[in-house]
């Protein structure tokens, strides 16, 4: 099939989401054009993007993300990123917003060069579903409107979110439930032209685009092993054989998360968890393999009914070269349908979701709970480890002693 072309399709997107197994105070001593611009290594004829997104998970160990130094690490990575986007985009890029919570992190680029200049109204937003809403699980998202480039044509509103979900494998009902909290509480101010009440959700979106460490396991089927999926993993057929177990799949078809969201084949590439590291190809006994790591996305004009969408992946796909993570990364390349006519609405949305995903009632009180604690939590933490020499438990052990041979010799007599 003939690839659109800049006249039948409106705006090509690209997303690259990353775990990086809490590496990112490491720097990224790997060359960031095999993830970033995968266009090199398919076609010099394929066009570049008009919008990167680049979303991070595990960015920082915990006690220094709670304490908000994933911040930092942020600002050092929007300056790679920007420098290799610009050497192989064609043309310059500006950073639109980035959004961080504890080591979930999100950067968002376009191309100066059309649709950058039409960007107005950029929001972001957060929320924790860790332990205490804290943010070692949530979410973060940057969401614009793209006024009309030809008359006629209507607004249309973009939403990234990077997502990092509950892991381990028995955990599924606790993802279910991550995604409902993220739903209900990643709200943003509605647009000014917006005819309904209240905050708008990440479904108040004309294009939708929900990525990262969902940590969906395999269905373990009787008689299936770790090495019989490790040998299946290795070719296209076995591949296909274990996307059936797939749980996220199975999850979606029963409308249980990611309602109305899509998804390309994710069964060309291996699963992208969990590895031994400095491998490209070995995977840790420790987890049976899963694709973990995921790009979904919707645009208003699907049907509420449809099991494809009319957002088409161009490229995804994984890139086994980064070692440094039990994660591989992963990245799409997609052509977004051109706008719909303008109608009543201010801008087209996607169909609505379920009832029980409307916006939580007073969501800054999970939000900020789970803010101070985390930030309460990381600074003791640091203590800890200060007073223990870089190991918290031997922290708390000088303290205990500290604090017993202080006792002792008050009440010692003199």
């Amino acid at each position: 099939m003939a690839e659109p072309t800049r006249a039948t399709r409106s705006t090509r997107v690209q997303i690259a989401t990353y775990n990086t197994n809490l590496q990112g105070n490491a720097g990224l001593p790997q060359d960031l054009v095999d993830w970033l611009t995968p266009t090199l290594r398919t076609a010099s004829t394929v066009d570049p993007p008009d919008i990167v997104a680049v979303g991070f998970q595990e960015l920082l160990p915990l006690h220094l993300a709670f304490t908000g130094q994933s911040r930092h690490v942020v600002d050092s990575r929007n300056q790679l990123i920007l420098k290799e986007v610009q050497a192989h985009g064609e043309g310059d890029y500006t950073l639109v917003a980035r959004s961080v919570n504890v080591g979930v992190a999100l950067l968002v680029y376009a191309r100066d060069e059309g649709i950058g200049r039409r960007i107005t109204d950029v929001q972001t937003s957060w929320t924790g579903c860790g332990p205490l809403w804290m943010g070692n699980k949530g979410a973060v998202a940057v969401r614009f409107r793209v006024k009309a480039k030809e008359e006629g044509e209507a607004d249309e509103v973009f939403t990234f979110v990077s997502v990092h979900l509950t892991a381990h494998s028995h955990n599924l009902a606790q993802r279910l439930h991550d995604y409902i909290h993220i739903v209900r509480t990643l709200l943003f101010p509605s647009f000014a032209s917006k005819a309904s009440p209240g905050p708008d959700t990440i479904y108040d979106s004309t294009h939708l685009f929900f990525f990262g460490d969902l940590n969906f396991r395999l269905i373990q089927k009787a008689g299936l092993s770790y090495s019989d999926i490790q040998e299946k993993a290795n070719s296209p057929e076995g591949r296909r054989e274990l996307a059936r177990l797939d749980e996220l799949s199975t999850e979606m078809q029963n409308g249980t998360v990611c309602n109305g969201l899509h998804e390309g084949d994710f069964s060309s590439f291996k699963p992208t968890y969990k590895y031994l590291l400095n491998s490209e190809t070995e995977y840790s006994p420790k987890r049976a393999p899963a694709w973990t790591d995921r790009i979904l996305f919707s645009t208003a004009s699907d049907s509420p009914t449809a099991t494809t969408s009319n957002i088409k992946p161009v490229i995804y796909t994984s890139v086994p070269s980064y070692t440094t993570s039990d994660h591989k990364p992963v990245v799409a390349i997609l052509d977004v349908p051109s706008p719909l006519p303008v109608s009543e609405c201010a801008f087209p949305v996607l169909a609505a979701p379920p009832s029980y995903l409307q916006p939580a009632t007073l969501p800054n009180i999970s939000r900020y709970t789970g803010k101070v604690c985390a930030w309460m939590i990381g600074w003791v933490w640091c203590v800890f480890r200060f007073i223990g020499m870089g190991r918290a438990g031997v922290g708390i052990g000088n303290v205990i002693i500290g604090v017993s041979a202080w006792t002792w010799w008050r009440k010692a007599p003199a």
